[in-house]
């Protein structure tokens, strides 16, 4: 039986972004589905004590040119050609994340995921600035109006913090992690983990 495969996800990670481009390949070969869960990082990172990298790593000698050789080599890996480090990184993407739970109950998740993902690290811009984000929605073909009301609802911002808080139960720490049945795996780098897993289980 081919396992389904949650996908923990913000949009304020390169790194769920180089990801989240790799998936389908994987999904391709295995016959998996990935679905996707919006998390807020901000918010795993406070529930788990965690920090961001930059944060965490920014003092210690050749750490952080490192992972920039690290990603070099999996975009190179993986021809991720349209990847652009955001300038305004980091970006506050609360708005974004409640957004994308929106979009899963209106049933265009996919299409959201694509535009965000797309205006954040490919065509990079202010994606915290409403402004920027209801132009760049529009652009995208999307109904930004509704979106960004049913952002603000109640259900809505409950739903976030609850995947959130779960995530955390399962063992996340941050994006992008991955969840083959009980096995987890995080970072861009686990995807070849990840992939042998879904094989491991549906050979199983």
């Amino acid at each position: 039986m081919t396992p389904n495969v949650d996908f923990l996800f913000d949009f304020g990670s390169p790194n769920a972004y180089l990801a989240h481009k790799v998936i389908p390949e994987i999904e391709t070969r295995t016959g998996a589905t990935f679905t996707y869960v919006p998390v807020l990082l901000g918010g795993l990172f406070k529930l788990t004590g965690n920090q961001p990298p930059m944060v965490a790593f920014g003092n210690i000698k050749n750490k952080m040119p490192y992972e920039q050789i690290e990603t070099q080599r999996f975009i190179r890996r993986h021809h991720l050609t349209q990847f652009t480090f955001n300038p305004n990184f980091p970006v506050n993407t609360l708005n974004l994340m409640r957004m994308a739970v929106a979009a899963n109950a209106m049933g265009i998740l996919p299409r959201y995921t694509e535009a965000v993902f797309h205006h954040m690290w490919e065509a990079p811009k202010k994606m915290d600035d409403p402004a920027v984000v209801r132009a760049a929605l529009i652009e995208s073909g999307l109904d930004a109006d509704a979106l960004i009301a049913a952002a603000q609802t109640p259900a809505v911002k409950q739903e976030l913090m609850a995947n959130t808080e779960k995530a955390v139960e399962q063992g996340a720490f941050g994006s992008p992690t991955f969840l083959v049945g009980r096995e987890i795996f995080f970072g861009k780098n686990t995807l070849r983990d990840v992939e042998e897993e879904i094989l491991r289980a549906k050979a199983a």
